[in-house]
């Protein structure tokens, strides 16, 4: 089905590529095509459901918004297929496909509000699930979760941090909490003071502190095997102690 699919985008005029992935196959469109790739797919191949859209932060690249479609057939079976595009970081916008399917109302709210990706088109784009004062988008990378640096934790963290300590009492090197960036990369700055990069702390995460060690050529190291055990030699008959005790041939004990 998934053939069947980039073959209709294609004939249609829809630049198209298909991704194995460990899921459903994800096919590729640009975004200009966004809406006209839905709707072949839906009248074309066959995916009339629609299960979900949302978005993934790609950090530098843009956002990637991502739907899944399906198509049941032949009693239980059901094909499934993600349609993918990538949208620019600074211009955040697609088409609203609720006019495509009526399911994608809900969640281009939500992904509006939790990814600022605004949907040209939709019939009320408001928020949905965070209140009416809330500033920013939470599933952004550079959305800091600063909930224990602006509300102290209840209790002692670290030896001597507690009210009832006593004076005195030793205390190690206060760390941030995890998730904090430091906060030369993010939060409120002094008047006159340069902005810092939205996405330092986003980066700076998303690099992995300890490579991976690798022997030449990049390769992994084989492990180090050890040789297998040299075997015992096996006790003669003649050896009184080899099964503890003594007889003749007929096993009777002398």
């Amino acid at each position: 089905m998934s053939a069947d699919a980039v073959e209709a985008l294609t004939s249609a005029g829809i630049t198209a590529t298909s991704t194995d992935s460990f899921g459903p196959t994800a096919i590729d469109v640009p975004p200009e095509s966004w809406v006209a790739a839905h709707e072949v797919l839906r009248d074309a191949v066959g995916f009339t459901f629609f299960d979900f859209l949302s978005a993934s932060d790609e950090l530098t690249d843009g956002f990637r918004v991502v739907s899944h479609l399906a198509d049941f057939w032949g009693g239980s079976h059901v094909e499934h297929v993600l349609v993918r595009t990538l949208v620019p970081r600074d211009k955040a916008v697609l088409p609203t496909l609720s006019e495509v399917y009526a399911g994608a109302n809900w969640h281009e709210r939500e992904t509006f509000e939790m990814f600022g990706i605004s949907f040209e088109g939709h019939p009320n784009l408001i928020t949905l699930l965070l209140p009416d004062e809330f500033e920013g988008h939470p599933l952004r990378k550079e959305f800091v979760l600063a909930s224990r640096v602006a509300k102290p934790w209840p209790g002692a963290k670290e030896p001597g941090e507690s009210d009832h300590a006593p004076t005195g009492a030793p205390s190690r090197r206060r760390t941030l909490p995890p998730g904090v960036p430091d906060p030369e990369t993010w939060g409120p700055r002094p008047p006159g003071s340069p902005d810092p990069d939205p996405l330092a702390a986003a980066q700076a995460a998303a690099t992995p502190a300890r490579p991976r060690r690798a022997g030449a050529g990049g390769e992994r190291r084989a492990r180090r095997q050890s040789p297998p055990p040299t075997p015992s030699p096996d006790p003669t008959p003649e050896d009184p102690g080899a099964g503890g005790q003594s007889g003749d041939e007929s096993g009777e004990l002398s």
